[in-house]
């Protein structure tokens, strides 16, 4: 199994000294949450303490028994947390710039935020899944450079079977089997932040 299903996650968060529970929380949900309080308009470093506190809030919430799933999705109750943490980090800054330049807008409302989210974690579902990808195949890394440059980036057949001394049919071979198996990886994890969720 490529990750634990969010059922087996959050059951294994019950016991708060599961390391194992808490640091796979943790990978999946923190990309998630810096990259939606980056959209949020906060800086990286700042999007990353947004995503730390609501990871600390929610760690606090569910050992107080607050969370509930049949009340609501697990995603729901962290896009509020972390609203309400870039909420409070705006209010604390008042109208000053927060990092460095940019100046925070109003806040959207739920439907945006719940599209965000849901960019976002596609996002990080497609970065793990090109982890696993490069991890678990038993392609060279010839192979794999010419799948990304031409599955993923668009380069010329021709150009990407030069770059990587292989030829071009082996160029059309890797993006059909690699984009196969790709798409296995991203519907196996898709699955898994689904259950649950």
């Amino acid at each position: 199994m490529l990750t634990r299903t969010t059922t087996r996650l959050i059951e294994g968060l019950r016991d708060p000294a599961n390391a194992e529970a808490w640091s796979g929380f943790d990978a999946r949900y923190r990309p998630v949450l810096i990259a939606f309080a980056s959209r949020l308009g906060f800086s990286h470093d700042d999007a990353a303490e947004v995503a730390q506190q609501a990871l600390v809030e929610f760690a606090r919430a569910y050992r107080d028994g607050r969370y509930e799933r049949e009340r609501g999705r697990l995603s729901s109750w962290l896009i509020g947390i972390a609203r309400n943490v870039a909420s409070g980090m705006r209010r604390g800054r008042g109208a000053q710039r927060v990092g460095g330049d940019t100046m925070l807008g109003e806040m959207p409302d739920e439907p945006e935020l719940t599209r965000i989210w849901s960019e976002e974690r596609e996002r990080a579902i497609f970065a793990e899944a090109m982890t696993i990808l490069h991890a678990s195949s038993r392609a060279n890394e010839s192979t794999l450079r010419a799948f990304e440059l031409f599955a993923l980036r668009g380069v010329p057949a021709e150009e990407v079977a030069t770059e990587c001394g292989i030829s071009v049919d082996a160029v059309y071979l890797a993006k059909s089997r690699l984009t196969k198996r790709l798409r296995e990886i991203v519907g196996e994890l898709t699955a898994a932040y689904d259950e649950g969720e």
